[in-house]
């Protein structure tokens, strides 16, 4: 007979206010302090690093990765743009766009999370119209979230296909 998956909490929308290393850029570094970084999402999808690092360039240009994402993937910084960019891979030279800058990905995630949960296990009839629902919300927040082949376009259509159903139910 096999046992029931263990219960995980709801997710809670948690700003933390990180210290960068000498490294990260003063403006990047000053934004992470002083405006934070949600904790995390829901499940593996982002996960708050404890500090921050800075790579791909020196000084101005570059990425400062600010979390993980999925198994083998980061979210970062683009110090050059201000950007949100996820980095499906950490040796990966090619990015997915999240938001177009942290305070956009802070309300987006912070939105998401509110949200949840978003459908019970099984309930298939309300999967897709929840993930349009996410779609509305996070563009409403940043016109530019639903990217193609980006961060949250890929979180909706998992939801769609019911990866996300609410393991509280």
């Amino acid at each position: 007979m096999s046992q029931p998956l263990p219960q995980l909490p709801k997710p809670e929308f948690v700003l933390i206010a990180i210290e960068a290393p000498p490294e990260v850029p003063t403006q990047i570094a000053a934004d992470l302090r002083e405006t934070g970084i949600p904790g995390g999402l829901i499940g593996y999808e982002y996960r708050a690093l404890s500090e921050p690092v800075h790579f791909g360039g020196i000084g101005e240009r570059g990425l400062v990765a600010i979390a993980t994402s999925g198994l083998f993937g980061r979210i970062a910084v683009d110090v050059a743009s201000g950007q949100v960019v996820q980095i499906p891979y950490v040796e990966s030279s090619t990015t997915h766009h999240v938001n177009r800058d942290l305070d956009s990905f802070n309300r987006c995630i912070a939105a998401v999370i509110a949200r949840f949960p978003f459908y019970a296990e099984g309930d298939e009839e309300r999967f897709e119209e929840v993930a349009e629902e996410l779609r509305e919300l996070v563009s409403g927040i940043d016109g530019t979230a639903l990217a193609d082949n980006g961060f949250w376009e890929t979180f909706c259509d998992d939801v769609a296909i019911g990866d996300y159903a609410d393991w509280d139910a």
